[in-house]
């Protein structure tokens, strides 16, 4: 091709095509931010995989595709910090085999971008889970390795073995994979005494990672006072924060004293609502006391994804129903639980953070929530995902926006 022809060709381009410096720009909706502040109507543009602006007016002839989403929230892609996602080992008796879930296909349609497995794998089986789902997922998966070898893998006998509860191996393992293993995780213990958690504690001060305590059995000689109150360190969590077997409130539906004690020395209580372990009985006098939680989880499985628990913005619409502002069930959902995972560049819309984004619909009308004992509560609000973008890229668009209009696609204006 001739010079002056390429010449001739480049000046026949548009000028907003030339100055389209944004791949995406989300138009005309409220952002909600909380690591930054912002609860406001925004735009945001993004380049590459990146967040390039957040800013009250972004010209559409500045981006290659504009989506208009007014009348939604814009947040950070969602961080649930409790799913079990290790699945496909053939073990049909634990999370590591019938009952887990490979996540993409349960996450980006609720707005999550971010999970976290939580201890369905231990030190010796981890690197198989990190070949065989961590690897190949589009969702970005964290893990929590099990203080159970291991991990996940028998809930009545694996589970129980002390022997295989070896804080060193499980420290060495987390070191060995310091982009993936954000903690350490005790599950589902029966006896008595504190061998799983205090072994949990040793592997989180031997890698300064948080550790999170799914309790178990509750026994007397070994109350749950004294979890919280000696056992866990700051910035360590107890998941399952409303399980119906938790102490919570005196025979006067008074707040237990103890729980804003926990909660002072630096302890977090995530909802972890799985199959068994949110109770209205238990969350509605909590949170409507002032005891919110520190973050919303989902603890997905099988079994709680068709029950009660269904999804992340359920859950989040739960929170949402004891009168927790939505700015603050959205910090629950994203800056608050990157945070206890030590993720500082998560969970929120920084210029330069990585793109994942979630697009929210607040519905208004008569919604049923079941709680894990399949007792309902009726609110008034509901979240429903209308798009998710991970890493710059939509992974989930409810209702086409980012598509074209057949007519146009074949043709056929």
């Amino acid at each position: 091709m001739k010079l002056s022809t390429l010449l001739i060709g480049l000046l026949l381009i548009p000028c907003s095509l030339m100055s389209q410096t944004y791949d995406l720009l989300l138009k005309g909706g409220n952002v909600i931010d909380p690591r930054n502040g912002i609860n406001a109507p925004m735009d945001v543009a993004v380049s590459g995989n990146k967040i390039a602006r957040v800013a009250e007016s972004i010209s559409p002839t500045d981006a290659k595709m504009t989506v208009d989403v007014s009348g939604f929230y814009v947040t950070p892609g969602l961080v649930d910090i409790h799913v079990h996602v290790y699945t496909g080992t053939g073990n049909k008796n634990s999370y590591t085999g019938d009952r887990s879930v490979y996540p993409d296909g349960f996450t980006f349609r609720s707005g999550v971008t971010t999970v976290v497995d939580a201890g369905s794998s231990g030190w010796t089986n981890f690197p198989d889970f990190k070949n065989r789902v961590i690897d190949i997922s589009k969702t970005r998966v964290l893990a929590l390795l099990n203080i159970v070898g291991k991990g996940m893998a028998g809930r009545n006998n694996i589970e129980q073995d002390t022997s295989d509860m070896d804080p060193k191996a499980t420290a060495k393992r987390a070191k060995e994979y310091p982009d993936t293993i954000v903690g350490i995780k005790s599950a589902h213990f029966h006896g008595p005494e504190w061998t799983s958690v205090d072994k949990a504690v040793e592997a989180g001060k031997l890698t300064d990672l948080p550790v999170m305590i799914d309790f178990g059995t509750f026994h007397e000689a070994r109350p749950f006072q004294e979890l919280v109150l000696d056992h866990l360190r700051p910035g360590d969590i107890y998941t399952h924060g409303y399980k119906r077997q938790v102490p919570y409130v005196d025979d006067k539906h008074k707040l237990l004293p103890y729980l804003a004690q926990a909660r002072k020395r630096g302890v977090k209580f995530d909802v972890g609502h799985g199959g068994g372990s949110f109770s209205w009985k238990n969350a509605v006098p909590a949170i409507r006391q002032g005891f919110w939680p520190d973050s919303i989880s989902t603890d997905l499985h099988i079994g709680s994804m068709n029950a009660g628990m269904k999804d992340m913005t359920n859950v989040m619409s739960k929170i949402l129903s004891q009168g927790v502002p939505l700015y603050d069930v959205i910090k629950m959902s994203t800056w608050n639980p990157a945070q206890q995972m030590k993720r500082s560049g998560l969970g929120h819309l920084s210029e330069g953070a990585v793109a994942d984004i979630a697009v929210l619909r607040l519905d208004h009308g008569r919604f049923g929530l079941v709680d894990a004992q399949r007792a309902r509560l009726m609110a008034t609000k509901l979240l429903v995902c209308e798009m998710t973008i991970r890493d710059g890229q939509v992974a989930w668009d409810l209702n086409g926006r980012t598509a074209t209009d057949y007519r146009e696609a074949y043709g056929l204006m």
